[in-house]
């Protein structure tokens, strides 16, 4: 029997992206000692058809938390921002579980037993999302050239969630931790932690966002013990373009030494002409390889 699983959601219009990073699992012959289950959040019946000759469990996603139905109205995708919080309620028969945003697809397996190790002994393995070559880690507003008004991600999420400026305050440069990929043990107390965030930030905050801001509070006020993986666990292309190494056609950090990427994520989109290539496999964008050649590429999974 399969100890582990793997986790993704997705909703019909996110499923070419969703098949594509089932694909680039399935490829290595690890992941045959790995389940593969998915969320569904509005997928149509001709698509589970095609994921369940690939998948072990597909459970439709449900609204964990009680959220505003005004503010999710036609929105069944944003159950992602609540059942992820929950997946040992959804598939109880697993030990440890690794979320992948379906936006995002493995490059190399090694990530994928980084995070299964990282959640030992009841940890969180995730990624903060700073990097070298990072020129922006947080927005601030100038008044009379020296009254800064913060602008971070966590900071503004956490003012409009009602969580107390003293937390926000600690929230405010700390560095953002991304949630498209995280492992969590099926026991671990992050689970309940998280969960009692996500309800306070649901309760008053914006529902995008809220599970992001729920495991920033619970890794940098709660202290839940903490695995913080390489960025190259969790590359967020928007943030910083990879380079390609053409002797083996493999994306990889733009810095030296170059190291290749283990989860490509393309969180936020990549966009070319007002264009998202999460929408349209054929946008392809300009990136340098590391023979200093300009190629023309797309950064989505292609067998």
């Amino acid at each position: 029997m399969k100890k582990n699983a793997i986790v993704s959601l997705a909703d019909s219009n996110y499923f070419e992206l969703l098949n594509e990073l089932i694909n680039s699992i399935t490829r290595f012959e690890e992941s045959k000692n790995i389940a593969i289950c998915i969320l569904d959040a509005g997928l149509t019946e001709d698509q589970k058809k095609i994921l369940s000759k690939k998948v072990d469990q597909i459970k439709p996603a449900e609204w964990d938390i009680s959220v505003s139905q005004f503010k999710v109205k036609g929105k069944e995708w944003l159950k992602s921002q609540v059942s992820r919080a929950f997946l040992p309620k959804y598939f109880p028969d697993y030990e440890k579980f690794l979320w992948i945003d379906c936006d995002a697809w493995v490059q190399e397996w090694s990530a994928i037993e980084l995070y299964f190790k990282a959640c030992e002994d009841g940890k969180l393995g995730i990624t903060q999302t700073m990097a070298p070559g990072y020129r922006i880690m947080s927005k601030v507003k100038w008044l009379f050239g020296k009254i800064a008004i913060i602008k971070s991600q966590n900071f503004k999420h956490a003012v409009s969630s009602r969580i107390g400026i003293e937390k926000a305050r600690k929230l405010a440069f700390a560095p953002h931790i991304n949630i498209g990929v995280f492992s969590l043990e099926k026991n671990s107390r992050c689970w309940k932690v998280w969960q009692t965030n996500l309800k306070q930030t649901l309760s008053a905050g914006q529902i995008f966002g809220s599970e992001g801001l729920a495991i920033n509070l619970s890794v940098y006020i709660d202290n839940v013990e903490t695995e913080f993986l390489p960025i190259n666990c969790n590359w967020i292309a928007s943030n910083l373009l990879p380079k390609l190494n053409e002797s083996n056609n493999k994306f990889v950090e733009p810095f030296l030494p170059n190291i290749s990427i283990g989860i490509m994520h393309l969180a936020a989109g990549i966009w070319r002409d007002g264009k998202d290539m999460r929408a349209d496999k054929s946008i392809k964008i300009d990136i340098e390889t590391l023979n200093k050649n300009k190629i023309s590429k797309s950064l989505r999974y292609s067998n």
